[in-house]
């Protein structure tokens, strides 16, 4: 069976489409075959960058490893069982076209709680919750006192999370390996960095997921959305000699890569 990557948390802007496309092309460029999904129906930002990258392959005559992107299926509804939803049954028919010929699948939520995103992280073998280096972000995972330094309690994003772990313990399933990502971090050795840092550690301890880099705020991924590009194609179009700030967003990426500790994966970049 495929293993399942599940991308999600509820608050917009935390960059998991851009997470989401580049651990999927970097799964892609190293061998393995990935079937990817956006469950963000109305703006799809996900699927939109796939199909940049296949217009822009297109139109340059390139040929560049590329996930395996499809929409959900429309269902009739005439069709369906007494009380089943109509969303879980696309879910569960898209994950089913893409698992024979998927290593992984990959599903990128929308940032807002919805049925879909729901199932989603109950089906999720491995979950990464991109979170920007705030406490306006860390308050979707708990609360906390006034100066950021103790635990008041779990927020609606873990609680949620919580129930997808019960719901794979009632169906054998093995357990989630959930992994946060300190996204869009800046430079800066900041007091309020540092506070973020131990509530993350204090916090991960008391729900259990793990914390791993993501990526710095940088240019760069504002760029490559257009021409739905990530950072490991930059050589394949002709750009030499890479910037400073793009060799440390790769070395990024490579980081990432390897915290996720996905099964079979050998990080070759």
């Amino acid at each position: 069976m495929a293993h399942i990557i599940v991308v999600g948390n509820e608050k917009g802007g935390a960059g998991k489409s851009t997470v989401s496309m580049h651990v999927a092309t970097a799964l892609s460029r190293m061998g393995h075959r990935v079937g990817v999904l956006d469950l963000d129906l109305r703006q799809k930002t996900f699927g939109r960058y796939v199909e940049n990258r296949r217009k822009f392959l297109e139109v340059s005559g390139l040929d560049l490893p590329t996930p395996n992107y499809r929409d959900l299926p429309e269902v009739d509804q005439a069709s369906l069982q007494p009380g089943e939803n109509i969303y879980d049954r696309r879910l569960s028919a898209a994950v089913a076209a893409l698992e024979p010929d998927s290593d992984f699948i990959l599903i990128d939520c929308p940032g807002s709680h919805t049925r879909l995103s729901q199932v989603a992280h109950s089906l999720a073998d491995t979950l990464i919750t991109p979170l920007n280096d705030s406490f306006i972000d860390f308050d979707l995972l708990a609360r906390v006192d006034s100066d950021g330094m103790k635990i008041l309690g779990p927020s609606v994003y873990s609680e949620m999370v919580w129930s997808a772990r019960q719901l794979r313990a009632q169906a054998g399933l093995k357990p989630i390996d959930w992994i946060v990502l300190r996204n869009r971090m800046g430079a800066q050795q900041m007091v309020n960095k540092q506070k973020m840092e131990n509530a993350l550690d204090m916090l991960s301890k008391r729900i259990g997921f793990r914390v791993a880099p993501g990526f710095n705020e940088r240019v760069i991924f504002r760029e490559l959305f257009p021409r739905g590009l990530t950072l490991l194609d930059l050589k394949d179009i002709g750009v030499k000699g890479l910037n400073i700030s793009n060799v440390a967003a790769r070395q990024e990426l490579r980081d990432l890569v390897k915290a996720l500790n996905l099964p079979g994966v050998e990080v070759t970049f």
